[in-house]
């Protein structure tokens, strides 16, 4: 039998209690504890950027991250980008302007990583963009779409003067 261990984070603005093992994923915890299945697991080895999730302000590959790890911290999941949950996020609505996705499996890793890289650079060029998503992997696009609904978000949220964090 395995040694539980209690964790707490805050997770989309709302705060979390629960009882993990302590080889528990923070991916897995998203999905199997929270019901929050938009965090994808692909590689389950931190390659392919599908589990991508915001922590502490930062992106991490949560496959790699133990829920024990995150414990006091915050989480942004693809489901928190919508304030209301309804509306989408730009950058949601960029991929959907942009046919930035196909079979969608990716998605969720490059929305979080674009959050990333749109919040601290809201007028990202092309190449940047290119270099941020090198992470990411996707293996039904040719990436131009996935680019292009990331310029298509950034100049949305300036034109706006939308704020980029929905939380």
């Amino acid at each position: 039998m395995t040694e539980k261990h209690a964790v707490e984070l805050t997770v989309n603005g709302k705060h979390y209690e629960g009882s993990v093992d302590a080889r528990l994923s923070l991916a897995d915890f998203l999905r199997d504890h929270l019901g929050l299945t938009g965090t994808h697991l692909g590689c389950e080895q931190g390659i392919c950027g599908s589990c991508t999730v915001i922590f502490d302000g930062d992106t991490v590959r949560s496959c790699l991250l133990l829920a024990v790890q995150a414990n006091g911290g915050t989480v942004v999941t693809v489901e928190g980008l919508s304030k209301d949950g309804e509306r989408l996020h730009p950058i949601q609505q960029g991929f959907v302007e942009r046919l930035g996705f196909q079979c969608g499996f990716c998605t969720p890793g490059f929305l979080m990583t674009i959050y990333e890289l749109i919040n601290q650079n809201p007028s990202p060029s092309e190449a940047e963009i290119r270099e941020r998503l090198s992470g990411n992997l996707c293996r039904c696009t040719g990436y131009q779409n996935i680019v292009a609904a990331v310029l298509w978000a950034a100049e949305r949220l300036r034109a706006h003067n939308e704020e980029i964090s929905p939380l």
